[in-house]
């Protein structure tokens, strides 16, 4: 066989030294997960929260009746230490009488007869027995009521400071999840270098801008709204008859908003506010205030729940 020519022996030693430096070649990275999985996950991790509660405030109501029981068992134990004093007392008192008369015979006014006294001395003992049984049987209830409520107490603070741990560690996850589904959310269109927008023209069916069509799809994916969007009116001023505004109801019939939708409506409206530079938001409106960006200013009565934002948030945009 023919000797290799010292050129290609030359390339084929480079080649083996690069792909012993370079090694193998590097693993592709993992793709960011969809917002249809971390939607998916943050649901499960939500769901999981709340049984984590539930099963928490469960415990928590089987350690309230156990403590009751607790109670129960001390009210019945001090009612019969009571019945017991009041038999030992008459017994003692027969026991004086007996002393003094030195023999069984009772004063006339109780019996008059010697077998007609020991019969209710006789009486008075057995009564006196069970009594002390009563207050035995109390005190053995009492002390099995306070053991359980106490073993029962531990298993909780035990179970809840778990359920706790596995609480924070769900919420941390949804924490990250909620941030990643932050970073999917799309930057509106138009955005000049010097942080501006460029004006845009409404168009489609609903009549309102790109912009605009872009947060109000982006709320109703990220909050359950309770209502229809309201967006395109002709006339009336504002920023409706542009295209560039929605309200976002949260009760209808001009009434208040209930205490849930309430909290859905600072909730909507603070997330508009945090990607005001990401959307184009130009300001928001919610229970007769508004936003620009810079803090929340109250404004001027105009008359009625509607007029003044109370039951739904609005939303312009640049």
């Amino acid at each position: 066989m023919a000797a290799a020519s010292p050129a290609r022996l030359a390339i084929g030693l480079i080649t083996a030294a690069a792909a012993v430096a370079l090694g193998a070649t590097p693993a592709t990275a993992a793709p960011k997960p969809s917002e249809a999985k971390l939607r998916a996950e943050l649901k499960q991790l939500d769901k999981k929260v709340d049984q984590l509660i539930e099963s928490y405030n469960l415990k928590r109501v089987e350690l309230s009746k156990a403590k009751q029981a607790a109670a129960s068992a001390k009210e019945r134990l001090a009612a019969a230490e009571t019945k017991l004093a009041t038999a030992e007392k008459r017994v003692a008192e027969i026991a004086r009488l007996r002393y003094q008369n030195g023999n069984l015979s009772l004063p006339s006014l109780m019996l008059p007869t010697d077998s007609a006294s020991a019969a209710v001395l006789e009486q008075i003992t057995a009564e006196q027995q069970a009594a002390v049984q009563v207050v035995a049987d109390a005190r053995n209830e009492k002390k099995q009521a306070v053991t359980d409520a106490t073993a029962l107490e531990t298993k909780i603070r035990d179970e809840a400071a778990n359920v706790a741990k596995q609480r924070d560690d769900a919420q941390d996850v949804i924490k990250d999840i909620r941030k990643k589904l932050q970073d999917l959310v799309p930057f509106g269109p138009g955005r000049r270098s010097d942080g501006s927008w460029a004006p845009e023209l409404p168009s489609g069916e609903d009549n309102i801008t790109p912009r605009m069509r872009i947060i109000r799809a982006q709320i109703e994916k990220n909050f359950a709204l309770p209502f229809p969007v309201g967006c395109f009116r002709s006339g009336g001023g504002g920023e409706h008859p542009l295209g560039r505004a929605c309200d976002f109801m949260m009760s209808t019939g001009g009434a208040m908003p209930s205490a849930l939708n309430n909290a859905l409506g600072d909730r909507v409206a603070d997330w508009a506010l945090a990607n005001k530079d990401k959307l184009g938001v130009k300001y928001v409106i919610w229970k007769q205030r508004i936003n620009l960006g810079s803090g929340w200013r109250a404004m001027s009565n105009r008359g009625s729940i509607t007029e003044n934002h109370f039951d739904h948030v609005h939303i312009s945009m640049y």
